[in-house]
């Protein structure tokens, strides 16, 4: 080969990787820009379909590239949020498919794909697991979207009654209540405490609506913002563990959910610390976090984690109790998920028993207020029939 055809090829291979440099440095910037305007779409149930059909794609045979192509064409769909995917996936592919491995590709999109689902991928592909790995983390992430689904049903539920019932009581507060007490003003008469008090409110809130409105968008915005930083966010969750109802059912939830998680880390084989570490991501819980970082310091020092999660105080005693047993028979794994099997029982069991409670509460609440307002209307309607 001559120097002349020598400098030619090493030319066009030049311009041939600027060209793919060029065209991977413009689709950086357009996953980037992706990035920044939808992945806050996407839901962890479209992530653990991913999961679950690439596991599934794995198991019948085919490479992984060519299985992430077969989701992308699957995630291509009319739905925005299936495109957006669809993107996600392409570029996971495209970093795999240049010699990546599919955690690192996983990793670069941290707010689709958490610090668990790229680790416990990690783990899978370096024993040669992945297809069972992805299929833990696709129950992981079912089971947790179920549980707080029914949590939010439980509360979400009641407060819509709540809120129906003071719409109720506002309307007939502004609305109807004053025409009708109008009459009794105009005959001056001497009208029952019921009836005065009932007036006395009724005029309260027409007047005073405005300052009334605004005093419960800043209580409503104030507590927001208070929401967002450290300390009332500590305390509010905190305040979560200690409500009347509520507070028992909040703790099952997040017990549940790190014992599933950081048993099935502990099955994928990843360590103790590390698996305390990542599990620790997956608790919405400010206070149920801190106990766990102390469980971590313990157990790195050397405490059995079954000591440790008994020091924090906070954990139910026959959790620490299983996680005892699971130790000394080597199946701490299998203690862990069978405490997220119960946990998560209890509290599909708590949130109907709290469903079917408070709704005869609220609505004998609802009977109470209007029955008041009613016979507030009726009294002087019967002092003037006595009279007439």
């Amino acid at each position: 080969m001559s120097v002349v055809e020598y400098n030619v090829i090493n030319e066009k291979k030049s311009a041939a990787a600027e060209q793919t440099a060029g065209s991977r440095g413009r689709a950086d910037k357009k996953h980037k820009a992706h990035e920044r305007d939808i992945f806050r779409r996407i839901r962890t149930r479209d992530v653990s379909r991913v999961a679950r059909q690439l596991a599934t794609l794995l198991r019948a045979g085919m490479s992984l590239v060519p299985a992430l192509s077969a989701l992308v064409e699957q995630s291509r769909g009319v739905k925005a949020r299936d495109n957006h995917l669809a993107e996600i996936t392409e570029q996971v592919a495209h970093d795999v498919n240049s010699g990546s491995t599919l955690a690192n590709a996983l990793g670069k999109h941290p707010k689709v794909f958490s610090n668990l689902f790229v680790n416990m991928v990690a783990a899978g592909e370096t024993s040669g697991t992945l297809e069972e790995v992805l299929f833990r983390l696709a129950e992981i992430l079912e089971k947790r979207v179920n549980l707080a689904a029914k949590v939010k049903s439980a509360i979400a539920y009641p407060l819509m009654m709540v809120v129906v019932a003071v719409a109720v009581v506002v309307f007939l507060m502004s609305v109807v209540v004053p025409s009708i007490t109008e009459i009794f003003i105009e005959m001056n008469r001497t009208l029952p405490w019921p009836t005065i008090m009932l007036i006395s409110t009724s005029d309260f809130m027409r007047t005073y609506w405005t300052l009334i409105a605004a005093a419960v968008c800043l209580a409503f915005f104030g507590a927001v913002a208070a929401y967002r930083t450290e300390k009332g966010r500590l305390y509010a969750d905190r305040t979560k563990l200690k409500l009347p109802l509520f507070g028992g059912l909040f703790l099952k939830l997040e017990v549940a959910r790190l014992s599933r998680t950081l048993g099935i880390l502990l099955v994928s084989g990843i360590p103790i610390l590390s698996a305390l570490d990542i599990a620790k991501q997956v608790i919405q819980n400010r206070v149920i976090a801190g106990a766990l970082d102390s469980v971590k310091d313990l157990v790195s020092k050397g405490d059995a984690i079954a000591n440790a999660i008994r020091k924090t105080g906070l954990f139910p005693p026959i959790v620490h109790h299983i996680i005892t047993t699971g130790q000394a028979s080597g199946n701490l794994e299998e203690g862990l998920i069978n405490i997220a099997d119960m946990y998560e029982d209890e509290v599909e069991l708590t949130t109907k028993t709290l469903t079917s409670l408070l709704e005869p509460v609220i609505l004998l609440f609802m009977g109470a207020v209007v029955g008041f307002i009613v016979l507030a209307i009726l009294l002087p309607i019967f002092d003037i029939n006595q009279v007439l």
